[in-house]
């Protein structure tokens, strides 16, 4: 039997790319006896500072022995995320569709195998007036999705935490790290 606890100690081990920034915040109580919870900021590495995110987003495990109907397995991934996109792509009829697929393909990249996958894929756009007519138009995607995740031990559970943050990095626009290349700083994470 997996045990929620070892789970959620390793969880908080998890170290991803250098320009994602994790922190442990308070998970849902009422979705399932167990719960987990963090939140990402993505930079884009330029500045350093909170000018600089182009995504965000938040992983919650959850855990129900004995699961729940719908879940397929007593384990949850409940997930969202935004990140920047350009009004080209923003304008695309085909976005949701290629947001979707680059959670799937993003999952199945790292290994996670899942069962009952669903979700939302939404474009943003929001247009400035009056005195915030200087600002920029902004256009935005957003991904709500949740899975079961398959895992026989509790390491498995990082190939999920690993896709979903590869997926903000993808959406968000940033370039792929290279198998065999570490990259150089250490992740920050809030405390």
């Amino acid at each position: 039997m997996l045990s929620f606890d070892e789970m959620i100690e390793l969880l908080r081990t998890f170290t991803p790319r250098n320009e994602i920034t994790l922190e442990e915040v308070p998970a849902p109580q009422k979705l399932a006896t167990y719960s987990f919870a963090f939140t990402a900021d993505i930079s884009n590495g330029l500045t350093g500072d909170a000018e600089d995110e182009v995504a965000s987003g938040r992983f919650v495990l959850l855990h129900e022995p004995g699961g729940q109907d719908t879940w397929e397995g007593d384990f949850r991934c409940v997930t969202f995320m935004r990140a920047d996109v350009d009004s080209q792509m923003q304008e695309d009829p085909l976005l949701p569709e290629v947001g979707w697929n680059w959670l799937l393909d993003s999952l199945q990249a790292t290994g996670a195998r899942l069962n009952a996958p669903s979700g939302t894929v939404t474009r943003v756009s929001s247009a400035s007036f009056g005195k915030l007519s200087p600002r920029n138009d902004d256009s935005e995607i957003e991904i709500r999705a949740s899975w079961s995740p398959v895992i026989k031990s509790v390491e498995e559970i990082f190939s999920h935490v690993e896709g979903w943050c590869n997926l903000m990095t993808e959406v968000a626009g940033l370039p792929p790290i290279p198998d065999g290349v570490a990259s150089i700083s250490s992740a920050r994470r809030r405390v």
